[in-house]
């Protein structure tokens, strides 16, 4: 980290951001993790299609505490609510919805995410684990765009963004964005543009904690909230 910068954006603000960045009127899915606080973040004035692998189209934030509907829970087994509208249906449809490529976005968390969009987010790999792929192979590979939200290392400092994945791949080369808490980079055909870095943090800092070679785009601006941002 570069001197005055503690750390970089919180989950919140992350999932803030991307919340931000979805343009209006996509179907997006939200996988396990981060993402999933995506819902809550939603700016005001904005209509978006949150979906859940389980069969659910039109999320909304989390529900207040004593409104809790057993029957109405995202991706990661947390209680929300449903927005005027929203549908219903099997989880056998839900996932015609996805490989049928019916989804515009989905957000998903990751392990590793490689230079050339290799994505590595259901198991290191570890001996005895129980695989666990689920969904996330149909969701990286059906869905038109593919944005991964992470933290940019491990709890002991190590890149997740790397030359090549070391974990069980999920689906190859099918990441366009990646959210961390230290920049947004998209996966480009001439490798990984920052287009967006946290306040306070140099490039050649953020080089330092990235495992792979890194391109600042020239209109690279902050990464923060937008202070104005208000959500629904």
């Amino acid at each position: 980290m570069s001197k005055g910068l503690s750390k970089g954006l919180s989950r919140e603000d992350m999932a803030r951001v991307a919340a931000g960045d979805i343009p209006d009127g996509s179907c997006v899915n939200l996988g396990i993790g981060l993402p999933t606080l995506m819902a809550d973040y939603v700016p005001a004035g904005r209509e978006l299609l949150f979906h859940s692998e389980q069969g659910l189209l039109g999320l909304g934030p989390k529900a207040a505490p004593g409104e809790e509907d057993e029957d109405v829970l995202n991706a990661g087994k947390e209680f929300i609510t449903l927005l005027p509208g929203a549908s219903v249906f099997s989880h056998s449809d839900s996932f015609l919805m996805v490989r049928g490529g019916h989804i515009d976005i989905a957000c998903l968390g990751a392990f590793q995410v490689a230079a050339n969009g290799d994505l590595a987010n259901w198991s290191t790999g570890l001996p005895g684990q129980i695989p666990g792929v689920g969904g996330a192979m149909d969701l990286a590979c059906g869905a038109a765009q593919v944005w991964v939200l992470m933290e940019h290392c491990t709890k002991d400092g190590k890149p997740r963004i790397l030359d090549a994945c070391t974990y069980p791949l999920t689906a190859a080369r099918c990441v366009d964005r990646i959210y961390t808490d230290l920049a947004v980079i998209d996966v480009t055909p001439r490798g990984l543009v920052v287009r967006r870095m946290a306040r306070g943090l140099d490039f050649a800092t953020l080089q330092q904690s990235t495992a792979a070679p890194l391109t600042l785009a020239p209109d690279c601006g902050p990464y923060a909230p937008d202070a104005g941002h208000t959500e629904r």
